[in-house]
């Protein structure tokens, strides 16, 4: 099926457009978009930038893909947004390319982001986020899969989110959140384990129950950071059981500290 464009959109004839992409109306696309096939641009929105989106993406009004960098440091150039396929951008989101010439903003796929959520300069979002109204994260953020985020959650700069983990509405975020874990608070803190998201997702009781005991050593135990990565190292179920080598990488390479 061809592309659709509909009268009043402006799209730039250097953009590459796959096939059956609809672009409604008053939409603008910049000259270095690459639109993926069976995409769809909603009314008054804008994809600009060198930005290169997968296919079965859609883009709802007033949200602005591939906008510049806020990042004061910018110097010029023509930095990049990756995205991957099957995103939906709700209402007036926005996502902003790197702030350096070479680098790229990256958005996997099948992520879900409602409407005013915001992702800036630098920023790599893995697959099946759901990023709730409100929420944003500031430049240079990691985030894994399958991560949920709630209304108006805020993500401080070069943080980085764990897998399968939540991040509770109207939370500051200034530390690192290890995988599976539920975060709450301003400053967040880590709370409890994500058990909702786990169970939904089909993790065993068994796994969900060494995640138990993962929160406890860390958290629940009086012990400093390395006590407890020296505890976990020493778990009779390490050799059977991937997930505390997963904590234990995620909590040793963190740079900004673990909430």
């Amino acid at each position: 099926m061809a592309v659709d464009i509909h009268s009043s959109a402006i799209v730039d004839p250097r953009a590459v457009l796959g096939e059956n992409v609809l672009i409604e109306a008053f939409t603008i696309v910049g000259p270095k978009a690459k639109i993926g096939d069976d995409s769809i641009l909603r009314h008054h929105s804008t994809v600009d930038g060198d930005v290169e989106m997968g296919s079965n993406n859609e883009v709802f009004p007033y949200a602005m893909i591939g906008g510049l960098s806020h990042d004061l440091k910018y110097e010029g150039g023509i930095p990049k947004l990756k995205i991957g396929s099957n995103n939906v951008f709700r209402e007036y989101v926005t996502a902003h390319v790197a702030t350096n010439e070479n680098d790229s903003t990256i958005i996997g796929s099948d992520n879900f982001f409602l409407a005013y959520s915001h992702v800036a300069h630098d920023c790599i979002v893995g697959n099946h986020l759901v990023m709730s109204s409100h929420s944003a994260l500031g430049g240079h953020v990691e985030v894994q899969d399958h991560v949920n985020m709630g209304w108006g959650a805020g993500v401080h700069q070069f943080c980085k989110i764990g897998r399968h983990a939540m991040i509770s509405a109207c939370s500051k975020l200034v530390q690192d959140v290890p995988p599976f874990m539920l975060a709450d608070g301003s400053p967040a803190e880590v709370r409890s384990i994500n058990k909702v998201g786990m169970e939904r997702y089909g993790f065993s009781p068994d796994r969900i129950e060494e995640v138990r005991m993962i929160f406890k050593t860390l958290y629940k135990s009086n012990l400093n950071r390395s006590q407890a990565i020296e505890k976990l190292k020493g778990s009779n179920e390490i050799k059977e059981k991937s997930l505390i080598l997963e904590f234990i990488d995620f909590i040793s390479t963190s740079d900004r500290g673990i909430a």
